[in-house]
């Protein structure tokens, strides 16, 4: 994993909600002293789901949805966790805080162990610090309930009398951009970004010191995300939260997060200030994330690092880097004459055998012997041993063939691949 150099930003002490006296007024929080330990310190955090099959339902493997991830969050800083749909982003926040039971590794918060075997007061301090901001507001908002009810329930399970709780939910609309005449309307009569804000603002109700947020700017309008982006930078200034915001998308995290981590297949690849990761990436997944991100330019070409395949299959991943299947710049053994992208070909072929997908069924129609061999080599653009006349003609095939079959449909037809050789690997059919 590549790391680089972090920084705090600032730092909080401890602030609480009581029952029956409701959250610390604005400004109630002290300042804690510089340099002090990270507010959350995650190590080798897992998460294994077991697989099961047969009539008596064994466990036959398990699915690694987080495999070892380690960060830290200071106080007072945003942290930024990117990474494609399905790396396990959400289960680590959901485990983080102990909403999904982790299966190995230790989380801190504030100095003491939150996670494994622990006792009831240590949990229910984790919860009344702590807040997540989920990814779709619509699904997170009760339909039948108004969304100033909504708000209200941390407080109410905190025993907060309903007279408090309804003017405690108006100055956190207040906050939030809305009106407090919103209170009494249902989901429905809102728009996304003002559910959005609804969330946020419960989220705050018991003046939490570090927020996950899954996706704030998730199925918004451009200038609804810039809307939500002000609002949190504004409350993290204010309050001095410390944040941990997930997203895929590199221009959010990129205006909102101090340091980033880069996660693949359930593991994290790099760490490091926002603008040194993303302005000068050392791993090549990082370096596609990065070039994947539009530009206005209508005269600037297709990105170079676009990635062909699919994730690893996280109930099997491949051994050694997870990366590998689908690096571009994967190194070939000592003493081969191959290029990298010659290596990656051969990588994707001896894949393709190992899990029994490999397509040879254009190559039967071909004759015996050459005909086959040129066929196979065709087909998944692999190199021809016969010197430099034979690579030219390998680096024109595989331009035809990256000209005619996009990177989607590449990957689309690999997972397809891969699903068929999981389904047969756990006796599914």
């Amino acid at each position: 994993m590549s790391r680089r150099g972090t920084a705090d930003d600032g730092s909080t002490g401890d602030a609480r909600a009581t029952d029956g006296d409701g959250p610390p007024a604005d400004g109630d929080r002290p300042a804690g002293p510089s340099g002090s330990e990270p507010l959350v310190a995650v190590e080798g955090l897992e998460k294994h789901y077991p697989v099961r099959s047969g009539l008596l339902r064994r466990r036959t493997g398990a699915v690694r949805a987080v495999d070892g991830v380690s960060f830290e969050v200071g106080r007072g800083e945003a942290l930024g966790l990117v990474g494609e749909s399905g790396c396990g982003k959400s289960t680590v926040a959901e485990t983080l805080l102990r909403l999904e039971e982790p299966t190995g590794g230790t989380v801190r918060f504030d100095g003491t162990e939150v996670s494994g075997d622990v006792d009831d007061a240590t949990i229910d301090d984790l919860r009344r610090r702590t807040a997540t901001v989920f990814q779709d507001p619509a699904d997170s908002l009760d339909p039948r309930m108004p969304v100033g009810e909504s708000a209200a329930e941390p407080l109410a399970v905190r025993g907060v009398a309903r007279d408090r709780r309804r003017d405690r939910v108006a100055t956190l609309f207040e906050r939030v951009g809305l009106s407090p005449d919103l209170r009494d309307r249902y989901p429905h009569e809102l728009s996304g970004g003002q559910k959005r804000r609804v969330t946020v603002a419960r989220s705050l109700a018991l003046d939490p010191e570090f927020v996950v947020l899954d996706e704030p700017t998730a199925a918004l309008d451009v200038s609804v995300q810039a809307a939500i982006l002000d609002l949190l930078a504004e409350l993290r200034g204010r309050f001095g939260l410390s944040l941990l915001l997930i997203s895929h998308d590199m221009s959010v995290v990129r205006e909102a997060c101090d340091r980033v981590a880069v996660m693949y297949a359930g593991e994290i690849v790099e760490t490091g200030p926002t603008a040194a990761v993303l302005d000068d990436p050392a791993h090549p997944y990082t370096r596609a994330l990065a070039a994947a991100v539009p530009t206005p330019d209508p005269r600037a070409g297709r990105p170079e690092n676009t990635l062909s395949g699919a994730v690893p299959d996280p109930s099997d991943p491949p051994d050694g880097c997870r990366f590998h299947t689908r690096c571009p710049e994967v190194i070939p053994p000592a003493g081969s004459a191959l290029s990298s992208e010659e290596f990656a070909a051969v990588v994707d072929f001896r894949t393709a055998l190992a899990d029994g997908t490999a397509d040879v069924g254009g190559s039967r129609s071909a004759d015996a012997g050459d005909g086959r061999e040129r066929a196979l080599r065709e087909a998944y653009g692999l190199p021809d041993p016969g010197g430099e006349e034979g690579r030219r003609s390998w680096r024109r095939s595989r331009s035809r063939r990256t000209a005619t079959t996009t990177p989607r449909s590449r990957a689309c037809a690999r997972r397809s691949r891969r699903s068929v050789s999981a389904r047969r690997r756990h006796g599914r059919r």
